[in-house]
C-alpha cells in the first residue's frame, strides 16, 4: 500500500513538472505590455553592452519562416527575440525551465520547451503549430553552442520543419562573441525554399542535404565582411 501511495506521489510530482514546463499562459494584453517592457529593456542593454546590429536581408513583415543561426552561447537566442520587429517563438532545451526566473521569462516570451536527445511530439506539435499560424519560429541547426567548432553532427529539425511545412528558411549568421563592449553583428541572407522537397515523411538523404544547405549559408553570412 504504502508503494502505491509511493509512485502516486512520484507520479502527481512528475506531472506539476511537465505542468509547470509545458504549460502555455494565455496571450493578454497584461503579458504582451510586460513582454514588450523586458524586451525594450535588454534591447538597450544589447546595443550599451554588445553593440548590437542587423545587418543583410531584412525578415519579411509577413508569413511564416523559420530562423536558422550558428549558436555562441546563451545571448544569441535572445539577441534574435529582441532585435526583431516580428515575433520569434525560439526552441530551448528543457532545462531552461527549472529555473523559477527563468521559467517565467520563458513563459513570457512563449518560448517551446524540448527535451534534448529524445522525439519531444509536444514540442513538435507546438513548433507546426506556430508556422501554421504564420509566425516564425527560431532554431540553431548546431543543436548545442559552437557545434561545428566541436565537430558536432548538425541536427535535422529545422531540416524536418521546412521540408514538413514547405515553410523558407531564413539563414541567420552571428558575428562576433557577445564579449562586453564588442561588437556583435546579426547578419541575415535570403530565405531558403525547400517547398520542392515538401513531404510528411522526408527520407533521411533529403533531410540531411537540406541540413548542409542552411549551414553552409549559415557559415557564409557568419563569415562575410561588412
Amino acid at each position: 500500500m504504502n508503494k502505491e501511495k509511493q509512485e502516486e506521489a512520484v507520479l502527481t510530482k512528475e506531472e506539476k513538472r511537465r505542468q509547470k514546463i509545458y504549460s502555455i499562459r494565455k496571450e493578454t494584453k497584461w503579458k504582451a505590455f510586460v513582454r514588450c517592457i523586458i524586451k525594450n529593456l535588454i534591447k538597450g542593454f544589447y546595443h550599451i553592452v554588445f553593440r548590437i546590429q542587423v545587418t543583410g536581408e531584412p525578415v519579411p513583415e509577413k508569413g511564416a519562416y523559420i530562423i536558422c543561426a550558428n549558436h555562441i552561447n546563451y545571448c544569441d537566442a535572445v539577441a534574435v527575440v529582441i532585435m526583431n520587429k516580428r515575433r520569434v517563438y525560439f526552441i530551448a532545451k528543457e532545462d531552461l525551465f527549472h529555473h523559477r526566473f527563468l521559467n517565467w521569462i520563458a513563459h513570457v516570451f512563449d518560448v517551446i520547451p524540448v527535451k534534448r536527445g529524445k522525439q519531444d511530439i509536444e514540442s513538435m506539435k507546438r513548433s507546426l503549430a506556430v508556422l501554421k499560424n504564420g509566425e516564425i519560429l527560431g532554431l540553431f541547426p548546431e543543436g548545442t553552442r559552437k557545434g561545428i567548432q566541436k565537430n558536432g553532427k548538425i541536427k535535422n529539425g529545422a531540416a524536418f520543419m521546412a521540408v514538413r511545412t514547405g515553410v523558407p528558411v531564413i539563414p541567420l549568421g552571428i558575428q562576433g562573441t557577445f564579449k562586453p563592449f564588442h561588437k556583435t553583428t546579426l547578419n541575415y541572407g535570403k530565405p531558403l525554399d525547400f517547398s520542392k522537397c515538401q513531404s510528411k515523411t522526408p527520407d533521411k538523404e533529403v533531410l540531411e542535404e537540406v541540413s548542409n544547405t542552411i549551414m553552409n549559408h549559415i557559415i557564409m553570412l557568419t563569415n562575410e565582411k561588412k
